[in-house]
């Protein structure tokens, strides 16, 4: 509908995860009239029409026009749903500011020369236009026609800008423009009103349905089924409101921030988890960017947005100042809590399958209705009862119990994982859970414990490592460089007389038994500078000849720069000295080469193949002398030139839940890998030992490297050496995925381990060669948290249904990504996870895996017998419609009550099966077993009420009751019948709607009903994915109530019980054959869905036979791997460009951090809504 025209459309968001479509378009009087006219003349039908298709109202309201004329527009999704949203375009005039603003063009609305503000305002009228989209205020620049965020600090700026415009901060003037043009600077979440709550539930397409079926209903005097199905609904509607009304309450209380603050700093983030030290931005006269300037490590300049501030130290230039660099919704809070409000779809077969099943149902639905205008239209009937007996057929195929019946399943679901101390925010990502076949395990505080243990540091001197001090022993660290570098080089600081800071600092600190001080006016003697980080030996520490050490100066840890520095002086000396630590392969690089023990790469190995942490400490004397020196001293040259100190030996343990749960979802056919921001040879260890990489297996280390000169990008596969059984090259075996490896080969797989770096380098000039790397890839270490998330992302695009597991902030990124987030941490990480376990270990992973697969099955079985039952009343209620009769509304109240209100409710109860099965649930609706059970099952049913429905006829007691009913009556005078008959000109007897008392009823209601009952057994299924039948006590009972019930009515001689059920007494072979063959269909049904479309061997036997082949791009991968003699590559180095290999250079990469983020081909993460919803 849109034109494409250059000026109609545009983006928003360009090349970012939201990105979105925007159409300009005006209002038309006359075409608004006419909606108007047309709205009134259907009753409001059109504008409930209008409101669930937006677009629609603005293609009937709205001519299309460039954007810079539009005052609405029409925003779509860029993803796989295409979703629309409607919007007004707002203007702002600041001629209503109280102060005056210049009119002239030349001169700037605000001092910050890179803002869009200059751009957008429209001169002399002071106008600007603008959309609030998803919380986002989006400002039209004129100039480069387009809309664009507002409210946040361009990135163009330099630090030179940032100091010399916002230094002394804004004027009056400049504030008050601001706050009218970027909206409040505040995370506001409204508490949803409950009317609001209340009419987005009740216009819900499918309750529209329901109220218009429920209506029909009524009119014909069905009041009890109805009346009961009023309640449901009402009581489903007013938990869904108060569920939400709840989550709004608890969102809103989150986000809310009560600290009052006489300076308010809201910058980018969502704080720290522990303190951290941030440092002020240079004051330098570069031009470059000032993320640029920083490189990585710009966040140590970055006061995140929910920090509280415990400490400040003016650096001697005045007051500590802060520039605003985003405000409200803008910052990673903000985005936060903007996900948690405006969640994407969730893109699940499932649910889309459903929602073409409804849709079928409503076709067969069409179908009776014009079936049934067909007959009673031949038979002469008045064309109301015509046209209502039509739009009943029409309504008998959707079960207005679906919704509530599909939302038990998950609901049980999620109590049962609540009883287990897992939380759940995404209630629909259950159903989800029961696919996953790969999990993503972060490492440290995730598969091994949390904290980590001193084990001993390795000092060197002249160029050569010494003896070992193991902190075993009990002896104190004696004293030495080492010992000077780990008690200042760390981040720490005292609050209230206690210690805080990272966990490894904290540490560190322990083992050299020094300990922190305020400085006072003591140290002054000792020719020290004033400063409040002070540390001195402890009363357990060893002798040393310094008194104390002050710390002047840190240059913070960041993760990608995997380091830190700080510049300190001891007491009595009038220089300066820089310590500095972090990982081993990176702090070498600082240091003198001649420093370096030459054996440092086989030492570091030999840690850290036996899982150890290690960190290695480099020292040097700062020339300078002069405090105010220091102050513009640069990290490069401070940490440049630096003597190797040694190593600091850390153990960090396996829990013991990682190895057992590993070894069960190995066992079910799930692959594991883990992602980490450790080292690589010690993720390759903890690997082994936990038996990720099961034992004998090989691994093959792959190392790619950027592009240098003229020397193209590699990637090179070197065989890491196995000590536990020595292989040739000859006995390979590639590992596919962990699922289809012999018991016999399992010890020769290969698994591939690779650094961030190296997944970098590859996805840039090495992209085809990604999914082959992916389908048999295990750990990922030395990863950024863009990277956890992209990977992750790649993982999901060959099809494979992940699940990511971690504990710290540097998961959040991979954690939402993911179909199924689980966080162990309350912290950051429990925010951006769809699921949270009070308990930290990994037990929690298979628990949902077994509850998502009993959710899916329960949903499946519960879908298949709402369809059949649909089907079953469609059938019966046909054939009836042939002779103008129905069922009894007693008759239909037994089914629809009796039985399948109360069944539907109760058979997704049945709780998961305790042991993972080596296979998962099917996850789509139209697969072969599926459809051919509903089919198959649809041909017993239709097969047996039609030969009922003829056979009835042939018996010698047979009398059509609809055509004789005065005789009949006559000769049944102890009943009574609400049959009313009506004579036309042809003597034949013209039913009117409501004629009931017939032996084709008598005869289709047992069958029908115990069909109803059987189909319900036949489709829960225990065994493996849920626990037996019987242990569902509940769902038990009621099918066998039901059952009783059913053939006590059949068998019984009370008048009473006929005459309710409008039924005619039978002989008593008649209804023991009736008995007979509802039973008999039940043995055929139960055999054919069991025996033949239940048998996962037959059907793995039909595929191998056919030749039939998975659509999953990992597996079609795995296959083809396999059939591939030179893979997998070892010890040899390949080059981008070789076309042999069928590489080729990425365009689509651009940043260097951050991976770009391909649009997901198959289904991801995002809203939890029901398919019908989206109707």
């Amino acid at each position: 509908m849109e034109e494409k025209s250059k000026d109609h459309r545009g983006l928003l968001n360009q090349g970012e995860e939201n990105e979105l479509e925007v159409f300009g378009y005006r209002t038309q009087n006359l075409r608004r009239a006419l909606c108007l006219i047309a709205s009134v003349l259907t009753c409001g039908v059109l504008l409930l029409v209008f409101y669930w298709k937006p677009q629609w109202r603005v293609w009937a309201n709205c001519i299309p026009c460039p954007l810079q004329e539009a005052d609405t527009v029409l925003l779509k999704t860029m993803d796989e749903f295409q979703r629309y949203m409607r919007k007004k375009v707002i203007c702002l005039y600041l001629s209503t500011l109280k102060f005056p603003i210049s009119k002239n063009p030349e001169e700037p609305v605000v001092a910050d020369r890179h803002s869009v503000i200059n751009q957008a305002v429209l001169k002399p009228e002071l106008k600007l236009r603008c959309i609030q989209v998803q919380k986002i205020r989006y400002v039209w620049n004129y100039l480069e026609k387009r809309f664009q965020k507002v409210g946040l600090l361009e990135d163009s700026n330099s630090c030179h800008d940032i100091h010399h415009t916002f230094g002394l901060g804004l004027t009056s003037e400049e504030q008050e423009v601001r706050r009218l043009v970027c909206g409040p600077n505040a995370i506001e979440v409204e508490i949803q009103p409950i009317w609001k709550l209340l009419v987005k539930q009740v216009l819900n397409p499918f309750y529209v349905f329901q109220a218009f079926t429920l209506t029909l209903w009524l009119s014909q005097g069905y009041v009890e089924y109805s009346v009961a199905i009023i309640i449901l609904s009402v009581l489903s509607i007013v938990l869904s409101v108060y569920d939400l009304r709840q989550q709004s309450v608890k969102l809103h209380n989150l986000v809310e921030d009560h600290n009052k603050v006489q300076v308010t700093v809201t910058v980018k983030g969502t704080g720290e988890s522990i303190p951290v030290t941030k440092t002020p931005l240079p004051r330098v006269d570069s031009t470059m960017a000032w993320k640029s300037h920083s490189l990585e490590d710009y966040r140590k300049h970055v006061l995140f947005c929910g920090t509280d501030v415990i400490q400040v130290k003016p650096s001697g230039q005045g007051p500590v100042r802060a520039v605003v660099l985003q405000t409200g919704y803008n910052t990673a809070k903000g985005d936060l809590v903007r996900s948690i409000l405006y969640p994407r779809p969730l893109n699940f077969k499932l649910y889309n399958d459903a929602f073409k099943f409804i849709v079928f149902l409503a076709c067969l639905g069409v179908v009776g209705f014009f079936y049934a205008l067909g007959v009673y239209m031949y038979h002469g009937a008045s064309s109301r009862d015509t046209t209502t007996m039509a739009l009943l057929l029409f309504t008998v195929t959707v079960p207005p119990v679906l919704p509530a019946a599909l939302t038990t399943g998950i609901v049980y679901a999620q109590k049962r994982l609540k009883k287990k101390k897992i939380f759940c925010i995404s209630p629909q990502r259950i159903n989800m859970c029961g696919q996953i076949n790969l999990v993503c395990f972060d490492k440290t505080g995730t598969l091994t414990e949390d904290g980590l243990d001193l084990w001993g540091t390795v000092p060197t001197v002249d160029n050569c490592f010494q003896e070992v001090h193991s902190f075993a022993s009990g002896k104190t660290l004696p004293w030495s460089p080492l010992c000077a570098a780990m008690a200042s080089c760390h981040s720490l600081i005292l609050l209230d007389g206690t210690i805080q800071g990272d966990p490894l600092d904290l540490k560190m600190l322990e083992g050299t038994a020094w300990i922190m001080e305020d400085c006072n006016a003591d140290y002054g003697k000792f020719g020290m500078s004033d400063s409040n980080i002070v540390i001195k030996p402890g009363p357990k520490a060893s002798w040393s000849p310094v008194e104390a050490i002050a710390i002047l100066r840190q240059f913070p840890f960041s993760s990608s720069l995997q380091r830190m520095s700080v510049v300190t002086q001891m007491a009595g000396e009038d220089h300066f000295h820089v310590y500095m630590k972090g990982a081993p392969e990176m702090l070498a690089k600082f240091c003198k080469p001649e420093t370096v023990p030459k054996d440092f790469p086989q030492k570091l190995r030999n840690y850290t193949v036996q899982g150890f942490r290690v960190i290695a400490l480099a020292h040097k004397d700062l020339k300078m002398k002069k405090l105010s020196e220091l102050q513009n001293l640069a990290r490069e040259k401070a940490e440049s030139e630096l003597t190797f100190l040694g190593l600091l030996i850390m153990e960090n343990r396996l829990k013991k839940e990682t190895k057992p749960v590993l070894k069960e979802l190995s066992e079910a056919r799930i692959r594991t890998v883990m992602i980490t921001g450790d080292n690589l040879q010690t993720a390759i260890t903890v690997a082994k030992n936990s038996e990720m990489i099961p034992r004998g297996s090989q691994v093959i280390l792959v190392e790619a490297n950027e592009p240098e000169d003229f020397v193209p990008a590699s990637v090179t596969w070197q065989l890491v050496e196995n000590q536990e059984n020595g292989l040739r090259k000859n006995e390979t075996y590639l590992n596919i995925g962990n699922s289809s490896v012999p018991d016999g080969a399992r010890g020769s797989c290969y698994h591939f381990a690779m650094s961030g770096k190296s997944y970098q380098v590859i996805f840039q000039h090495f992209n085809s060669l990604l999914p082959k790397l992916l389908v048999n890839g295990t750990i990922f270490a030395r990863m950024s948290p863009g990277q956890k998330s992209s990977l992750v992302e790649e993982f999901q695009k060959l099809n494979y249904y992940v699940a990511m597991c971690g504990d710290g902030a540097n998961d959040c990124g991979a954690l939402k990504m993911a179909h199924a987030g689980i966080s162990l941490s309350e912290q950051e990480a429990s925010v951006a996870s769809h699921f949270t376990s009070k308990i930290a270990n990994i037990k929690c992973v298979p628990q949902l895996i077994k509850e998502g697969r009993a959710a899916l099955v329960s949903s499946f079985g519960v879908f298949k017998y709402l369809t059949m039952y649909g089907i079953i009343q469609f059938i019966g209620t046909s054939l009836l419609y042939w002779q103008l009769q129905l069922f009894g509304n007693y008759q239909y109240l037994m089914q629809d009550v009796a039985i399948t209100l109360m069944v539907c409710l109760t058979m997704s109860s049945t709780h998961a099966y305790p042991k993972l099965a080596s296979y998962r649930p099917a996850g789509q609706l139209l697969s072969p077993p599926l459809l051919l059970s509903v089919f198959l099952n649809t041909c017993f049913t239709c097969i047996v009420q039609i030969c009922a429905f003829l056979y009835v006829k042939q018996q010698p007691w047979y009398c059509e009751v609809y055509r004789y009913s005065k005789c009949f009556l006559d000769n049944q005078s102890n009943f009574s019948t609400n049959v009313s008959l009506e004579r036309n000109g042809t003597g034949n007897a013209t039913l009117i709607p409501g004629s009931i008392l017939s032996f084709e009823s008598t005869t289709l209601w047992p069958i029908t009903t115990i069909n109803c009952i059987t189909v319900a057994f036949i489709f829960s299924k225990g065994k493996p994915f849920r626990k037996p039948i019987y242990t569902n006590y509940i769902f038990s009972f009621l099918l066998m109530s039901a059952l009783g019930l059913t053939v006590f009515i059949l068998f019984s001689d009370f008048q009473d019980i006929y005459h309710g059920m409008e039924l005619i007494p039978t002989l008593t072979s008649w209804r023991v054959s009736v008995l007979v063959v509802a039973l008999i269909q039940f043995c055929v049904a139960f055999f054919v869905e069991d025996v033949i479309l239940q048998n996962q061997k037959l059907w793995l036997w039909i595929k191998k036979e056919f030749g039939f082949s998975s659509k999953s791009q990992y597996k079609n991968w795995q296959k083809r791997l396999a059939e591939d003699s030179t893979w997998p590559p070892t010890h040899r180095t390949d080059y981008s460009g070789d076309g042999k290999n069928g590489f080729y250079i990425n365009l689509g990469y651009e940043d260097h951090e951050q991976i770009p983020r391909a649009k997901l081909e198959m289904g991801g993460q995002s809203t939890e809504q029901h398919f019908w919803t989206r109707l």
